[in-house]
Protein backbone atom coordinates (compact mmCIF):
# COMPACT_ATOMS: atom_id res chain seq x y z
CA UNK A 1 0.00 0.00 0.00
CA UNK A 2 2.26 3.15 1.51
CA UNK A 3 6.01 2.42 1.07
CA UNK A 4 8.46 3.16 3.63
CA UNK A 5 8.88 6.77 2.47
CA UNK A 6 5.24 7.77 1.82
CA UNK A 7 4.31 9.98 5.04
CA UNK A 8 0.60 8.99 6.63
CA UNK A 9 -1.14 12.22 7.13
CA UNK A 10 -3.56 12.57 10.11
CA UNK A 11 -6.30 12.60 7.25
CA UNK A 12 -5.74 9.03 5.76
CA UNK A 13 -5.71 7.62 9.57
CA UNK A 14 -9.41 9.50 10.28
CA UNK A 15 -10.27 8.31 6.78
CA UNK A 16 -9.34 4.65 8.23
CA UNK A 17 -11.17 5.04 11.23
CA UNK A 18 -14.58 5.98 9.94
CA UNK A 19 -14.22 3.87 7.21
CA UNK A 20 -13.63 0.75 9.63
CA UNK A 21 -14.93 2.08 12.82
CA UNK A 22 -13.23 1.85 16.36
CA UNK A 23 -14.54 0.95 19.71
CA UNK A 24 -12.76 2.86 22.71
CA UNK A 25 -14.06 1.93 26.34
CA UNK A 26 -12.48 2.84 29.59
CA UNK A 27 -13.17 2.98 33.07
CA UNK A 28 -12.43 5.98 35.86
CA UNK A 29 -12.50 5.97 39.37
CA UNK A 30 -12.46 8.86 41.40
CA UNK A 31 -11.84 7.58 45.02
CA UNK A 32 -10.29 9.00 48.52
CA UNK A 33 -8.66 7.12 51.03
CA UNK A 34 -9.52 3.61 49.41
CA UNK A 35 -13.31 5.13 49.03
CA UNK A 36 -14.87 4.55 45.85
CA UNK A 37 -17.01 8.14 45.15
CA UNK A 38 -17.51 7.85 41.44
CA UNK A 39 -17.42 5.02 38.85
CA UNK A 40 -18.10 6.19 35.11
CA UNK A 41 -17.72 3.49 32.47
CA UNK A 42 -16.99 4.71 28.86
CA UNK A 43 -17.77 3.05 25.92
CA UNK A 44 -17.38 5.13 22.56
CA UNK A 45 -17.86 3.60 18.57
CA UNK A 46 -16.18 6.06 15.79
CA UNK A 47 -17.69 5.28 12.16
CA UNK A 48 -19.11 6.75 9.44
CA UNK A 49 -22.99 6.29 9.82
CA UNK A 50 -23.32 5.03 6.08
CA UNK A 51 -21.35 2.05 7.02
CA UNK A 52 -22.91 1.53 10.61
CA UNK A 53 -26.11 1.96 8.54
CA UNK A 54 -24.71 -0.83 6.08
CA UNK A 55 -23.70 -3.07 8.46
CA UNK A 56 -27.49 -3.55 9.82
CA UNK A 57 -26.91 -1.95 13.24
CA UNK A 58 -29.73 0.31 12.92
CA UNK A 59 -31.82 -1.56 15.19
CA UNK A 60 -29.12 -1.55 17.58
CA UNK A 61 -28.87 1.84 17.75
CA UNK A 62 -32.50 2.24 18.30
CA UNK A 63 -32.44 0.41 21.26
CA UNK A 64 -29.84 2.93 22.75
CA UNK A 65 -32.66 6.21 22.44
CA UNK A 66 -35.07 3.85 24.96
Amino acid sequence: MNSKNDNITLLDILDGVLDKGVVISGDLILSIANIDLVYVNICLLVTAVENFQKRGNRDDSESWNS
